[in-house]
């Protein structure tokens, strides 16, 4: 006769909601979203945060995450949910988590449910501003691809899934594509920098399939190939609608928008929050500069949360 499984335990109730955001820099831009999810976990238990987990057979932390950026790409706004069943101030959630987790996740921001009435899904993050640079492609060739992309109804593409080739419309996901104005004057640089607002869609288009859209819309004789791989950024997400300027926006009145592409965009998340949680993008849009622009990095890096977790560990 088989003895009777006594019940297991209620799970402690959910007693606060933080929205998190955060940076996947350097090396980590390479992990998949599965590995960042690991990485995660295994700092918020490292760091000692009392959340919640689910009920059932095999209990799992209650943290759920937004769309992720694409595997090979860096981004300084990632956004998660965490539950905790005690409470905790968000900046204490910030230092201690931001020690726990390895070189190239950086925290950035935490918001209380307070400041981000609804979670994740109160974000809005409808659409994301990326950051591309192609070394080794001359502007002009740059400039006339872009021309001929935007004047373009549709641009399909395709690309290589696990269930075989998916052919998809780039230009659709697309609201805004322009060139760096420096990078584009500075013959010399070697490099060119395109900055995109584009649609969260599904399927959802990728900045390497707006790349390889560029080179369709440019033709066979174009030489938009890089000379190393392209170094790509999201530097913002958040809702469309809002007002944006700069070349990109003419010829798109009609097209809802994010705010303005560049370095003093401002992410979702500091627009909607109370005025004392507001903050830029990035630790080089704090300071005015272009994230590539930093010595020593190609996406922005900056030492502050760096900082943080040296003093976390110090105390």
């Amino acid at each position: 006769m088989t003895r009777p499984v006594p019940p297991a335990p209620a799970p402690a109730p959910v007693a606060q909601r933080l929205v998190i955001r955060y940076a996947k820099r350097g090396k980590m831009r390479f992990a998949s979203q599965r590995d960042i999810a690991r990485v995660i976990e295994r700092g918020v238990r490292k760091a000692g945060l009392p959340v919640a987990f689910s009920a059932g057979f095999s209990p799992h932390p209650k943290i759920s995450y937004a769309g992720g950026a694409p595997t090979g790409t860096a981004s300084e706004a990632e956004y998660l949910e965490i539950a905790l069943t005690g409470a905790a101030s968000a900046p204490d959630v910030r230092d201690r988590l931001d020690a726990a987790l390895p070189d190239g996740i950086d925290v950035i921001e935490v918001l209380e449910l307070a400041d981000a009435p609804g979670g994740i899904s109160a974000l809005r993050l409808e659409a994301s501003q990326w950051h591309v640079v192609l070394p080794g492609v001359a502007p002009g060739e740059a400039a006339r691809a872009v021309q001929a992309f935007l004047a373009a109804d549709s641009v399909v593409v395709e690309r290589l899934t696990s269930k075989g080739i998916r052919r998809l419309d780039a230009r659709a996901g697309v609201v805004a594509l322009e060139l760096d104005r420096r990078a584009a004057r500075d013959e010399d640089a070697g490099r060119v920098i395109i900055r995109m607002v584009v649609r969260h869609l599904t399927p959802a288009v990728r900045p390497n399939d707006i790349l390889a859209a560029l080179r369709t819309a440019a033709g066979p004789k174009a030489s938009l190939a890089p000379s190393s791989p392209p170094l790509v950024t999201r530097l913002a997400q958040g809702p469309i609608g809002m007002q944006a300027h700069g070349a990109a926006a003419k010829g798109l009145q009609s097209e809802p928008r994010l705010p303005a592409l560049g370095a003093a965009a401002v992410g979702h998340a500091a627009a909607t929050a109370a005025p004392a949680a507001r903050t830029n993008i990035s630790c080089a849009a704090r300071k005015g500069r272009d994230p590539a622009s930093v010595p020593g990095s190609t996406t922005g890096d900056c030492p502050d949360a760096r900082s943080r977790a040296i003093r976390q560990r110090i105390r």
